[in-house]
């Protein structure tokens, strides 16, 4: 069977750290203590389809407040091969279009899909689910960089990409995906709302929205809602009542101040109760692509991780 693999592009994808997470997953986890993983910014899912795939997890939770994410990953759970006919459609139109037209091909879609928006009922999977979930992934494939990113009416705004190739159905991946959604409920809502799900089986990992590391990397509104220090604090609080009501294994991503700001010491004190680590990831610290290198980025655990 293929490995599943996340089916988007995404804004600090954790990929690239899978290999450097491993060492820092729960004991318990190796284990097969753990009976539950939760993720409540579930985004490109990296994470959770190593935890699902590597250890003997019995059932899954996965949420975020991205809509249009969340009813992608419910069609892949429950409709994944009509969604494959409509990518096998935009993959054939889209290698079919020369390469000067197909621009124009992408802004149509984002048009269309920037309207759809106002016709969906996000509660009740429907046909129009499975076309807005194929666009989705059309144009996450085809726009620049692979961003999701809204303006401030709510609308798709980012540019076509340019690309001489995109894989736009990869059958293998979003086959092997679903049969991981059947045992994993999802739900489009807050964070918070976890609270009644997490118990001492559970492995929890959040990976909200990254504080900015500089005024042009700031990129906390990807689902039109913002996410500054005070909902960091807000979500460190969060961390902190579940480590002090449950036995769960807790896991939270960041940004790592101290890259450009020795003395900022936002997380520690945050933090100040756990473990925090370091892993070393390439990342664009600002606005311009070549601005990329290696830089650190936290690991939080509410436990101790085996050397």
């Amino acid at each position: 069977m293929s490995v599943a693999k996340p089916f988007l592009k995404w804004a600090g994808g954790k990929s690239q750290l899978l290999a450097q997470f491993d060492d820092y997953y729960p004991p318990e986890l190796k284990q097969h203590k753990i009976k539950k993983y939760i993720e409540p910014f579930i985004g490109g899912g990296a994470v959770f389809f190593d935890v699902m795939q590597k250890f003997s997890v019995e059932m899954a939770y996965i949420s975020d407040v991205n809509k249009d994410l969340i009813l992608t990953y419910q069609v892949i759970q429950q409709n994944p091969d009509a969604l494959l006919d409509f990518l096998q459609q935009y993959q054939e139109e889209y290698d079919q279009t020369p390469q000067e037209q197909r621009q124009a091909l992408f802004l149509a879609i984002r048009e269309h899909f920037n309207q759809q928006r106002f016709e969906i009922n996000y509660k009740h999977l429907s046909d129009n689910w499975i076309t807005r979930a194929a666009q989705l992934v059309f144009l996450n494939k085809t726009c620049f960089n692979g961003l999701f990113r809204l303006n401030a009416k709510g609308g798709f705004n980012v540019p076509y990409g340019k690309y001489k190739t995109a894989k736009i159905a990869d059958e293998d991946n979003i086959l092997a995906i679903s049969r991981i959604l059947q045992k994993t409920e999802i739900a489009y809502h807050d964070y918070q709302l976890i609270d009644n799900k997490v118990d001492s089986d559970s492995f929890v990992y959040f990976d909200p929205p990254y504080r900015p590391l500089t005024e042009t990397a700031s990129f906390t509104t990807y689902a039109g809602t913002v996410f500054n220090d005070v909902h960091q604090q807000a979500l460190a609080g969060f961390y902190n009542h579940l480590v002090q009501s449950t036995q769960a294994k807790l896991m939270l991503s960041n940004s790592n101040p101290k890259n450009v700001d020795p003395n900022d010491d936002f997380f520690e004190m945050l933090y100040q109760n756990y473990f925090i680590h370091e892993v070393s990831a390439s990342r664009a610290i600002n606005c311009k692509g070549h601005k990329r290198g290696k830089v650190s980025e936290l690991l939080i655990t509410s436990y101790r991780h085996e050397s």
